[in-house]
């Protein structure tokens, strides 16, 4: 790694959507640097099978990634295995410190993804992605015939209880209070239906197997019952968790808007409210996270930072400048001070203005 260089970009996070990202901005003939600290593809390598990404009938999770890394690394995006520990984003030039040095450039875009909340019974690390699922749109089908126990009793757990019947021989839902904790129509609908069970006061407290699972033991915490479940001879089935995700977006706290839940907020072409900053995939604010939105994600801020860059460059500004003058001409905005800290900010927002 060569500290010296200043990138266009620095993609912070390896999955689907940074991976995108600096396909199209390499392919543009744009310097990347694409920084993951654990293992390029996200956490989509820890599925087995992939089979709802469009042309693609069949791969794992860690193939189908490699395959994009690789494409974008043909068109001359650079990677790097580091922990990202700072953004300092003040300027034009961006500084992204990591274990391995700072690196520096023109704009940022993190893609640092979201992490479902694991619930902590004996086994369910051991077992995601062989049995353990947190994404019924996802897993669902592998378990055609099979039973299915969802854990969680908000919506999501309600919603996608319902969802699995599609597949699922039944479905049984262990709830850990005394009742779910969503819109009561979700919660009906899912305690009305015919293959599902609803299980309350309940938790899980162990799952083992070998490939894939062949035992669950779960307790019932009012009258201390403990209830063990092993499929038919030969077969398995399916633990899904529904405890919610958590964005990692701690690199942005107090820098860009977040919403309540700390999703990094965005417009439409995945602008941040930082100039410069961008983000996509599953760390960002919407409805479904799925590989090939993360996908589409990528490929918008990698699109929108090229026009930047250009229309920066025709105009004989600073991208940082540029951003501002997009800025100052939406409606109710009347000041290019964002986030000014020192004097040459000052200078460089006036510039924009100018």
């Amino acid at each position: 790694m060569n500290q010296d260089v200043l990138y266009d970009a620095v993609v912070v996070g390896g999955g689907p959507a940074g991976l995108t990202a600096a396909l199209y901005l390499a392919r543009a003939r744009y310097r990347v640097l694409v920084v993951e600290k654990a293992r390029f593809g996200g956490q989509i390598t820890i599925t087995a099978e992939v089979v709802n990404y469009p042309g693609v009938e069949r791969a794992s999770g860690a193939d189908l990634t490699e395959t994009m890394r690789r494409q974008a690394q043909r068109f001359g995006a650079e990677f790097l295995l580091a922990e990202v520990t700072e953004l300092k984003l003040d300027g034009d030039i961006k500084t992204v410190r990591t274990s391995r040095g700072d690196l520096r450039c023109f704009c940022v875009l993190l893609a640092t993804g979201a992490h479902p909340r694991m619930v902590g019974f004996k086994g369910e690390e051991a077992f995601r992605g062989h049995g353990v699922a947190y994404c019924a749109t996802c897993d669902g089908e592998f378990f055609t015939g099979k039973d299915v126990f969802v854990v969680g009793g908000g919506f999501a757990a309600a919603e996608e209880g319902v969802f699995l019947t599609k597949y699922a021989r039944h479905v049984t839902i262990l709830i850990r209070g005394d009742d779910f904790k969503c819109a009561p129509s979700a919660a009906a609908a899912a305690r009305s239906h015919e293959k599902i069970t609803v299980r309350t006061h309940t938790q899980v407290e162990e799952v083992s197997g070998d490939t894939a699972l062949r035992y669950l033991r779960y307790r019932n915490s009012q009258t201390g019952e403990v209830t063990e479940y092993r499929p038919p001879e030969g077969d398995t089935f399916g633990v899904f968790v529904f405890a919610g995700y958590q964005p990692d977006t701690a690199l942005l706290q107090g820098k860009a808007e977040l919403n309540a839940q700390g999703y990094v907020v965005t417009d439409a072409c995945q602008r941040t409210t930082l100039p410069g900053v961008y983000a996509a995939g599953d760390v960002c604010v919407k409805s479904l996270r799925q590989v090939v939105t993360a996908v589409g994600d990528g490929a918008l801020a990698a699109t929108e930072i090229e026009r930047c860059a250009a229309e920066a460059a025709a105009e004989g500004v600073t991208m940082t400048q540029h951003a501002l003058r997009w800025a100052l001409a939406q409606p109710g905005v009347v000041s290019a001070l964002v986030g000014v800290k020192r004097e040459e900010q000052i200078d460089e927002a006036a510039g924009a203005v100018r």
